[in-house]
């Protein structure tokens, strides 16, 4: 399965950290670390046994690439992983291809993560979405599963990350619902040119499906009382019609004019005090605080 780790097959991760147990200086360390060396090799499990919820380090420092195994963990123990859903995909016959089945992973993952994880405000700094998808290889041999992760590009965490839908007062799971829904139009929408002028309608489309996501966002506000998440109500209000003149432009001109309220109408800060309100995160990833910074 491929994920978004260089191959090592289990003997040959057995092998290294063998040999890094006997180069620790002293006995004592040696013995700590060939301890930790024969835990780490007894954990290993094929990628093919994830379930969700399981807390895991892949064998390798980066993440992106092939991988058989990994080292599964308990998850109150430092961790670079764990796997927030998983799904089988459809398609039947011959290998669709990398791409189409990132596709794939990228549509289905987020809604995942997100019945599993629904706050992403409240997980770890620098923890990113990714998956184990099927290699040409692993489908032909009947390999039709994803598993969508949260992982830790460097470092670990601690602790799992569930705080399911089931955990949540209905007031909140309605707001996640629709703010969710809205950035994920904003940014899967994204189209591939830089430039408005180069792909007017593209832009125009993505207006259309970020004006249709708030509209729908603002449904489920009208249903929440409170002072601050009225305030917030009225101000995505106006950023609606921004968005909905963006997409109805009728040249790259029109469509800057209108963009600029509209993208600057989403700034997650403005969105601090409603979630306060309701018991929410607070604190804006770093991600998303740069982009809106610029």
């Amino acid at each position: 399965m491929t994920i978004r780790a260089p191959f090592r097959s289990p003997r040959g991760i057995s092998a290294v950290v063998a040999l890094l147990a006997i180069g620790a200086a002293g006995c004592s360390d040696v013995v700590d670390s060939a301890k930790n060396g024969a835990t780490k090799v007894a954990r290993q499990r094929s990628v093919f046994s994830l379930s969700t919820g399981d807390c895991y380090n892949p064998n390798s420092e980066k993440i992106e690439g092939e991988a058989l195994a990994i080292e599964l963990v308990p998850c109150d123990e430092p961790h670079r992983g764990q796997v927030v859903g998983e799904f089988d995909i459809e398609e039947k016959g011959e290998f669709p291809g990398d791409e189409a089945v990132t596709a794939i992973a990228d549509e289905r993952c987020p809604a995942e993560a997100g019945e599993f994880a629904p706050d992403t405000w409240a997980l770890p700094e620098g923890v990113g979405l990714s998956y184990y998808t099927p290699t040409a290889e692993s489908w032909a041999t009947g390999d039709r599963a994803v598993s969508c992760t949260y992982t830790k590009e460097s470092g670990e965490f601690t602790g799992s990350l569930k705080a399911g839908a089931k955990s949540l007062k209905p007031e909140q799971k309605t707001y996640l619902n629709g703010a969710n829904a809205v950035y994920d139009a904003l940014w899967t929408n994204q189209p591939e040119a830089e430039n408005v002028e180069e792909d007017l309608e593209g832009y125009k489309a993505q207006a259309d499906a970020v004006a249709t996501a708030l509209d729908a966002h603002l449904d489920g506000l009208r249903g929440i009382e409170g002072t601050e998440t009225g305030k917030l109500r009225s101000r995505l209000e106006e950023t609606a019609g921004h968005w909905k003149d963006a997409a109805k432009a009728g040249d790259a001109e029109a469509f800057y004019v209108a963009y600029d309220p509209a993208f600057t109408g989403l700034d997650p800060n403005d969105t601090v005090a409603a979630r306060k309100e309701l018991g929410l995160a607070t604190t804006v990833p770093a991600d998303d605080a740069e982009v809106w910074a610029s």
